[in-house]
């Protein structure tokens, strides 16, 4: 998982939590005290900490879509994982809509969580997969792959060498369900798996590959996850947001939105091809393109208050 970052300025690594202090929350003038202009009335600036992954991405600029269609003033912040918690915590940074739990951000929630609001989870089937296309009638478990490693000429498709994932499939899935012995595990990166996986269902030729959802691809294919009876792709996560302490008291009406959100896979996968590709340079206007076609979805989210939204 922790290959999908694309990492680009103010994302990199070393980044302290101090950069932060530039944010609006520090240094534009936004009250963090509470008193937000009116009782019961949103702030309506606010600085929202992005980590460049795939579902951050995308919906971290539909709520910009939205934020800024209601009248907010946004920034968004791209930082690296742990200057997010430490901005949040900090309550440099007001928002962060990415946090995987229990697993992936366990660390970060111990060292933090007593200095955030947790505003719910939002969606509930972050998983690591093995995936082959729909047409692999006879594949449907993992183990199920040690009959057809002649058919898939011994590879499994992954990505980055560093990634989480890697590390999972390598070290627990394969030897865990005895394919290690017939497999290898091709590592390259993301974009490779993706251009390969598109190859071979155009061919209708079989293939497995690692992946997980959230994920585009399965907006664009049709995919199936391999059945995991022994665990040895980890547990399901979730994704919640998290805000800064006092959060709820500055934004009650944000609030109360967020915690109404829920997205399905295929929303998340739809928005996720619009922003990551067909806009890929302007993923805000992917989102604007995305909700336009999904008024449902604001409805569900924002009750009355969607009501005069256009995009």
């Amino acid at each position: 998982m922790y290959s999908r970052k694309r990492m680009t300025g103010l994302a990199a690594a070393g980044m302290s939590g101090a950069l932060l202090l530039t944010a609006c929350g520090g240094g534009d003038g936004q009250d963090l005290t509470g008193d937000n202009g009116g009782a019961g009335e949103d702030a309506k600036e606010i600085e929202i900490a992005l980590i460049a992954w795939e579902e951050g991405i995308a919906v971290t600029h539909m709520w910009e879509a939205i934020l800024e269609e209601k009248g907010y003033d946004v920034t968004l912040t791209e930082v690296d994982v742990a200057p997010a918690f430490q901005g949040i915590a900090n309550g440099d940074v007001d928002l962060f809509l990415d946090t995987w739990l229990p697993t992936t951000h366990e660390e970060y929630w111990n060292d933090y969580g007593d200095d955030l609001e947790d505003l719910g989870s939002w969606y509930d089937n972050a998983t690591l997969t093995l995936t082959v296309p729909a047409y692999m009638e006879d594949v449907n478990e993992i183990g199920d792959l040690a009959d057809h490693a002649d058919e898939l000429d011994n590879r499994i498709v992954g990505i980055d060498p560093g990634a989480g994932l890697t590390a999972q499939t390598e070290n627990e899935a394969m030897p865990g369900y005895g394919l290690d012995e017939d497999f290898e595990l091709v590592t390259s990166s993301g974009a490779a798996m993706q251009a390969e996986l598109a190859s071979a269902i155009s061919e209708e030729e079989p293939i497995v590959v690692t992946l997980w959802r959230p994920h585009p691809a399965y907006a664009e294919h049709d995919l199936k996850d391999l059945e995991d009876p022994e665990g040895h792709m980890g547990e399901t996560e979730s994704l919640h947001s998290m805000g800064r302490t006092g959060f709820s008291e500055d934004y009650p009406s944000l609030s109360g939105w967020i915690e109404d959100w829920e997205m399905s896979d295929e929303e998340l996968s739809a928005l996720e091809v619009l922003t990551l590709e067909e806009y890929e340079d302007e993923p805000t206007e992917g989102a604007r393109v995305w909700l336009s076609e999904n008024p449902e979805f604001l409805e569900r989210t924002m009750g009355e208050d969607a009501e005069g939204l256009e995009f």
